[in-house]
């Protein structure tokens, strides 16, 4: 999402209501990698891509259903023998796509003013687990500030920080998993960390 942040943060200064796709895994050859984002507002204009053009129609619909029903999806694309005329990738690799309504006074608006103004920030995202906790979000600072939290037992927002921390300060882009009581054991959930400079 950070790699439209300047547009996408005067979509919202400009009081639009989003949904922005994001892509979270990659497997075999894709156009793009995990971070590259799709946003779409209620007027059905778009932002930036996931695969340069491969699934954005498939993508776009599941946007529109984002802000008309509110709740997060994850969806998988890819080039499949069996159904080669399906929507995929022609490329042959698979790509993992989360998509988000974003709030205005969310952590996700505030990493994206954060990276539009030329700052450095991390933005956290539950990519893979329980459908409640799914697109759960903070925005962390360099100094290990945040806003937002992932739900659930504090721990889980400071492990999250501190991985967020690391991968900011690698200015790399990744996911991690962490265990749903914060640690490292227990159900995992994944979260994917895009660093934006």
């Amino acid at each position: 999402m950070l790699d439209i942040a300047e547009e996408l943060h005067r979509w919202i200064r400009r009081g639009r209501t989003i949904a922005v796709a994001t892509v979270v895994a990659v497997s075999g050859s894709a156009p793009r990698l995990p971070g590259a984002a799709l946003a779409v507002d209620t007027e059905g204009r778009v932002l930036g891509s996931v695969s340069g053009g491969c699934v954005e129609g498939a993508v776009y619909e599941l946007c529109a259903q984002a802000l008309r029903d509110g709740r997060p999806v994850r969806e998988r694309f890819g080039y499949r023998d069996d159904d080669a005329f399906a929507t995929g990738l022609t490329c042959g690799g698979e790509i993992e796509v989360l998509v988000v309504p974003v709030a205005p006074d969310g952590p996700e608006a505030a990493a994206v003013a954060r990276a539009a103004a030329g700052g450095t920030t991390a933005l956290v995202r539950i990519v893979d687990g329980p459908g409640d906790l799914l697109g759960r979000a903070l925005a962390v600072a360099p100094d290990g500030s945040y806003e937002g939290t992932l739900g659930g037992p504090p721990e889980r927002d400071l492990t999250a920080v501190a991985e967020a921390r690391a991968l900011l300060a690698a200015g790399r882009t990744g996911t991690i998993a962490v265990g749903a009581e914060g640690g490292r054991c227990g159900d995992p959930l994944t979260l994917l960390v895009e660093a934006g400079a």
